[in-house]
């Protein structure tokens, strides 16, 4: 009995909606351009923080005038342009680039 008293207590009485990452077809062409190091930085950054969040927005930065209903993360020196689904907890990742590149 004490062992299942422990347990419950453990168990968050509401988690957190777990948001999945997908990438557009040329984000992820774009992903893979970049070199290994910076691969997995933005990987981890993704898997750590953004789908793990219960709202992945207080990463994230509104952007305005042509990419307006977009928004930004910074990972390091690359930027990634997504889209939220809310309906299907899903991150659309639609640009990863440098940050002298992205809104080119």
């Amino acid at each position: 009995m004490r062992a299942s008293s422990t347990a419950a207590a453990r168990e968050p009485l509401l988690s957190a909606p777990r948001w999945r990452v997908e990438f557009d077809r040329d984000a992820a062409k774009e992903l893979r351009k970049h070199g290994e190091p910076a691969r997995r930085i933005i990987l981890r950054y993704l898997r750590e923080h953004i789908a793990t969040a219960g709202d992945p927005r207080r990463f994230s930065k509104p952007l305005a005038a042509e990419f307006s209903g977009l928004w930004r993360y910074r990972v390091g020196d690359y930027r990634l342009v997504v889209t939220f689904e809310d309906d299907r907890l899903i991150v659309l990742v639609l640009r990863v680039a440098h940050r002298r590149e992205v809104y080119d």
